[in-house]
């Protein structure tokens, strides 16, 4: 059975940078972003309904799904908004398992990357520990605004929709502060890897 590792945090966070480093050191990751950018991209299993339900306007000249402009939509309009996770949510909880069930058989535990893991219980069923990858809301804004281009009220409306940080923050077994230079999550992150090392351990002598 694999041993699993919840990993979310809120936008900005780092929670990528994070997760590159566990791949690193040797963790499978499967990342729930990734997997929805692969099903919305050109040819992508999801974009003929994001087509059908939201019309060509939602989908890109180059064939993705126009993230900007469906981001903007959800926002103002809640039944858009499930709309669209029935078309995704069913798609990315099947593949995420498919490739835990893959990473576990290759590599000593899996690091599953989900924003939302808070929020949904289906997803924290599936996980032994939730670790949070956490830091300062002014970081949060800056890095945001610096890779996307968004507004600080942009960001600042992203974050809000999301759970608060003191509720992530309480659901935690481990925590990492990123709000430093990367040059600190590294050492952070390889203190825990030894731990799941051990944890997967007796886990699976259990």
């Amino acid at each position: 059975m694999a041993y699993v590792i919840g990993l979310t945090g809120g936008i900005g966070s780092g929670k990528s940078a994070a997760a590159d480093l566990f791949a690193s050191l040797g963790a499978a990751v499967v990342d729930t972003d990734a997997i929805a950018h692969e099903l919305t991209r050109p040819g992508g299993a999801a974009i003929a309904r994001v087509r059908e339900l939201f019309g060509d306007g939602a989908i890109a000249p180059d064939g993705s799904m126009d993230r900007r402009k469906v981001r903007d939509l959800v926002f103002t309009d809640p039944s858009a908004k499930q709309k669209l996770e029935a078309i995704l949510h069913p798609m990315i909880r099947s593949e995420s398992q498919r490739r835990i069930s893959e990473g576990a058989a290759r590599a000593p535990y899996v690091v599953h990357v989900v924003p939302l893991l808070v929020e949904s219980p289906d997803y924290r069923s599936r996980v032994q520990r939730v670790l949070v990858v956490d830091c300062d809301e002014a970081v949060q804004v800056e890095r945001v605004r610096r890779r996307s281009g968004l507004s600080e009220d942009e960001v600042r409306r992203i974050i809000a929709a999301q759970v608060p940080r003191a509720t992530r923050l309480a659901a935690a077994d481990d925590v990492i502060d990123n709000s430093g230079p990367l040059a600190d999550l590294e050492p952070r992150v390889r203190a825990l890897h030894e731990r799941y090392l051990a944890l997967a351990r007796e886990a699976a002598t259990a």
